[in-house]
């Protein structure tokens, strides 16, 4: 079906927690959706979310199968802890829903894999949960290596990308504390430590911004657990094809937020900065080392339920697509893999 206001897209939450609810009052919002029924382990939760959002009764569910085969539903949306993305992302496949997926697609590579050949082999739209992709300071930043004719500092339609040469990217954050006593540092819930949550975004920036190939990883952590599961501390090195390299760093015991993205190519740098969840700046430098910070329309900004509802409308490839998370999944994995036995470990997008 194609979303309008007098027939909007009838949406099933699964997951009411933070996230869950961000993304429930997103599509609430909307006119052009309804949040129609929603599941969640914990009753209280449950009851809060539903009743935020005008939830019938009888449409509230503790499990989402029960919820996906009760109810007339045309898109899921996933917004429960990062291991339980797989089987709750095939279950509204299994049903012919679209579905809207939070980060990280999967925990696992071959279940990315898996995610991927049947998203592939389907018409429904998946999208996952990379706002970067939305956020019109990283799109510019895209567009330099995707068409350089909009670059400030040419006009040459026979101008090629500039080569991209190095990256430094970090985040600081005071995660491990945070969420000390949440399923956020569960490794059976969460699936490792911060790389999985809020560094996920930092590599997927990284990989979707420069459109560059990771071909090895290795990695340096300090974990918070005796079973070096739930990583407090990462610096992952990347290397792509064609000979760049990105140092990407993930530290959690810090007092506040600040994201830093610097990219060098062969004609100057991108950098992409910004403190707690507040927009990111942009600034462009030029080979002579001038600054220019060009002019960020950020009221364009779509939100997720914005972009979602419009690619299944124009029945477009979403901007966050499942072959995007994929290539996160496996710099993921191959940096915990590195990081416990010392080696560099290839990554492998087949």
């Amino acid at each position: 079906m194609t979303p309008s206001r007098a027939d909007p897209l009838r949406v099933g939450l699964i997951g009411a927690g933070y996230i869950g609810n961000v993304l429930g009052s997103q599509f609430h919002a909307d006119d052009r959706a309804t949040v129609s029924a929603i599941c969640d382990p914990n009753e209280t939760v449950r009851a809060e979310s539903a009743d935020r959002y005008a939830v019938r009764s009888d449409a509230r569910y503790a499990n989402h199968e029960a919820m996906l085969d009760g109810e007339a539903l045309d898109a899921a949306v996933v917004g429960s802890p990062h291991t339980l993305h797989y089987e709750q992302i095939l279950a509204g496949l299994d049903r012919n829903l679209h579905v809207f997926c939070d980060k990280p697609l999967t925990t696992d590579l071959e279940e990315a894999r898996d995610v991927a050949r049947r998203a592939e082999a389907s018409d429904r739209t998946v999208m996952i949960g990379y706002q970067r992709h939305l956020n019109p300071a990283f799109i510019r930043a895209r567009e330099r290596w995707r068409n350089p004719r909009n670059r400030d500092d040419t006009d040459d339609d026979s101008a090629v990308p500039p080569q991209v040469r190095s990256i430094s990217a970090s985040i600081t954050q005071d995660w491990i504390s945070r969420f000390a006593d949440s399923w956020r540092t569960n490794p059976d819930l969460s699936g490792g430590g911060n790389l999985y949550d809020t560094g996920s975004h930092l590599l997927d920036a990284v990989l979707w911004t420069t459109g560059l190939t990771p071909v090895a990883v290795s990695a340096d952590m300090d974990f918070a657990d005796a079973e070096n599961r739930i990583d407090e501390r990462a610096n992952v090195l990347i290397r792509f094809e064609g000979g760049a390299t990105a140092d990407v760093s993930v530290f959690s015991d810090a007092p506040c937020v600040r994201e830093h993205i610097h990219i060098w190519d062969d004609a100057g740098a991108i950098y992409l900065e910004g403190r707690e969840w507040e927009p990111r700046t942009l600034t462009e430098i030029s080979a002579d080392s001038t600054d220019h910070t060009p002019y960020i329309d950020r009221d364009t900004q779509q939100s997720k339920a914005d972009a979602f509802l419009e690619a299944i409308s124009e029945n477009a490839e979403p901007p966050a697509t499942v072959e995007d998370a994929l290539r996160v999944t496996a710099v993921t994995e191959a940096a915990y893999e590195a990081a416990r036995s010392g080696d560099w470990v290839d990554v492998d997008l087949d």
